[in-house]
């Protein structure tokens, strides 16, 4: 169909380009490869129904670079990140350039799929109704756990949050175990993501 959907990939790693297309592919989802971010730039015309999913650490243009000239264009189309290198200060970098996912390697099948899918189907209401649900799971906090909260969102460890805060590392882990069950986050990256989304922040 002429209005379809269309993932896609961008990856210098072509083994990478090839299992994502077979996978995609095989999920119904309608795919093109590029092994670089700038054959995509100078190629893309219109990218109304399309996902892009890109890899963060590339040569010439990375992934971050890539979101940064796709905002400058004004162009809104979802991005998903994938990486084999994270870390936290990364992952805020990401989100804050306007990612919608932020997916670590090596990754479930169903992870990817599960995010292109919701990226795909999620219209501005639905994003505004999420927005809210963060802003009040947000408001559970305790004023402790959102220190610790804006610690991890820092891309701060556990060991210089306990040392700001003056207490035991430990003590961290609990807060930070208390911040993920009452942000329902599945993981660090999703939590960041969540704390970017936020109004506010």
């Amino acid at each position: 169909m002429a209005n379809e959907p269309v993932i896609h990939v961008i990856d210098d790693d072509e083994a990478v380009r090839d299992s994502l297309d077979f996978m995609l592919d095989a999920a119904g989802l309608a795919v093109r490869t590029w092994d670089s971010a700038l054959p995509f730039l100078a190629a893309i015309d219109g990218l109304d129904q399309a996902c892009i999913v890109t890899d963060i650490r590339m040569p010439d243009m990375t992934g971050l670079e890539l979101v940064q000239k796709l905002k400058a264009r004004g162009v809104r189309t979802p991005v998903i990140v994938i990486t084999g290198h994270a870390d936290v200060p990364l992952a805020v970098e990401a989100m804050k350039a306007g990612v919608v996912d932020f997916i670590e390697k090596p990754f479930e099948n169903q992870r990817l799929i599960g995010a292109i899918r919701a990226a795909l189907a999620q219209a501005p209401a639905e994003a505004d109704d999420a927005t809210r649900e963060i802003a009040a799971r947000l408001d559970s906090l305790s004023g402790r756990e959102r220190e610790v909260l804006d610690g991890l969102v820092a891309g701060h460890a556990n060991k210089v949050i306990a040392f700001d805060l003056g207490i035991s590392p430990r003590t961290v882990e609990v807060y930070r175990a208390n911040v993920m069950a009452k942000m329902q986050a599945r993981s660090l990256s999703e939590l960041v993501r969540m704390a970017i989304a936020a109004p506010g922040r």
